[in-house]
């Protein structure tokens, strides 16, 4: 099976990029927009969280949540390891996640009622499950406001970067949905796994001749002057965004900002270690961001719908490079002092079916599968709650999206009970209901 292409629906595995970094002169969900926030918000919170979302489910019943005992059909091909916590085991596949267990919590009773790319995606992104017709992930943006556009409202910038960054590009439910463009996410929109990595709008590429910098900011000047005559009396906004964008041109040139977003500052034995690939690259990105004060990074990782050869792909491909760059992760945060501060959550939009089906995969299964998180408030070395003997649905202390939703929303300092409204007035809670995990807090 071609890990290229598309998922099983249609939907294209490399979702395009539908807001974030359209250029200085590009649409209003770019740069200057984003800046904007900073003035609708004076929350203070030191916290900040790494969401690994593994774009088409992860097989956590071969990673997180082993059945040895289950009938073949079942259990797989592989056998469960000890980890660094006596009494918790994972897959054989994951041996240095095993060794960072003391810093991890799985939470093997999760599950949704969905198991359709698409609606799973938004349900587990956003802790709202869609209604009725929604277009299973082809939408431009989502309908409920996803957990990097809350906290960015809610939260605001801290410094000169943006409060809230997608790597390497934005997921469709990654959006702002009715919070508009000042909530939206900064999409780097480029793999920091490639040799020439740049972020445009922040950090111009290396052949740029800085004298264009000021030509395109006097040609800018000259665009601004031209719609401030045509529309001097209709636009009374035009002035709040030209300032932003002059605040666009400020970010270009902050130290703070360009050294968040060099990873080619790093050594290249970290870089080793994180895995000279996608996922490896953003999960490091991911750190440098949140050290130079990002509230939320969702690292969009693609490629784990495993139908067919499931135990082939996911150990020789996926589950190598998951292996070096979540166990890096947590590592790198705790040698840096920052993990206290820092929470990860590792998850698909679903688990994979307990059954094998006739190709040597699984396919999606929302009802049962495990989400892992540690740091940032989360305690460590722990399981919290089980799934059946065939890990096909929880079996004691369930789990939904609303609830770890809440629970995120919680550690960062957002009252998860809050109301917002819409543009024509109706509220909505930040949540939609759900209750705060507080036997995983640390």
């Amino acid at each position: 099976m071609s890990r290229q292409g598309v998922f099983c629906d249609g939907i294209p595995r490399r979702d395009m990029l539908r807001v974030g970094a359209f250029g200085l002169f590009g649409g209003a969900m770019g740069l200057p927009s984003l800046l904007a926030a900073a003035d609708s918000t004076g929350a203070k919170n030191n916290r900040s969280v790494i969401i690994v979302f593994l774009k088409g489910g992860l097989s956590t019943i071969d990673t997180f949540d082993l059945k040895p005992d289950a009938p073949i059909e079942f259990r797989g091909d592989f056998d469960p390891i000890a980890t660094n916590v006596p009494g918790i085991q994972v897959g054989e596949h994951i041996p240095r996640i095993a060794q960072q267990m003391d810093k991890l919590t799985l939470i093997r009773s999760f599950g949704h009622r969905n198991s359709n790319h698409g609606p799973a995606d938004h349900y587990m992104l956003t802790g709202y499950h869609p209604v009725a017709g929604f277009n299973a992930g082809l939408t431009p943006n989502n309908q409920r406001p996803s957990i990097g556009s809350i906290i960015s409202r809610k939260l605001g910038p801290r410094g000169s970067v943006p409060p809230y960054v997608c790597v390497p590009d934005m997921h469709p439910s990654g959006g702002a949905a009715y919070l508009g463009a000042n909530s939206a996410p900064f999409s780097i929109n480029s793999d920091p796994a490639d040799p020439g990595f740049s972020v445009r709008d922040i950090v111009p590429p290396l052949d740029l001749d800085p004298s264009r910098l000021d030509r395109r900011k006097d040609l800018l000047k000259t665009v601004d002057r031209f719609q401030r005559q045509a529309e001097r009396d209709a636009n009374k906004y035009a002035k709040t965004v030209s300032v932003f964008r002059e605040k666009a041109f400020d970010l270009m040139t902050s130290p703070v900002a360009k050294k968040a977003f060099d990873i080619h500052a790093e050594s290249d034995k970290l870089r080793d270690e994180y895995g000279r690939n996608s996922l490896g690259q953003s999960c490091l990105m991911a750190r440098r961001l949140v050290e130079a004060g990002v509230r939320c990074v969702t690292v969009n990782h693609v490629d784990w719908d495993t139908h067919d050869n499931n135990f082939v792909t996911l150990k020789r491909d996926l589950l190598p490079a998951l292996d070096a760059a979540m166990s890096t992760l947590f590592s790198d945060l705790s040698d840096r002092g920052m993990l206290d501060n820092t929470m990860v959550v590792v998850t698909g939009e679903f688990g994979r079916t307990p059954r094998i089906n006739a190709n040597a995969g699984r396919d999606h299964w929302g009802p049962g599968f495990t989400v892992a998180m540690g740091g940032g408030g989360v305690g460590g070395g722990q399981v919290y709650g089980k799934s059946t003997e065939r890990a096909e649905k929880p079996a004691v202390n369930p789990v939904g999206p609303e609830d770890l939703a809440a629970t995120i929303h919680h550690l960062m300092g957002v009252n998860p009970k809050e109301i917002f409204k819409t543009a024509d007035g109706r509220p909505v809670p930040i949540v939609n209901g759900g209750r705060i995990v507080r036997e995983i807090l640390s």
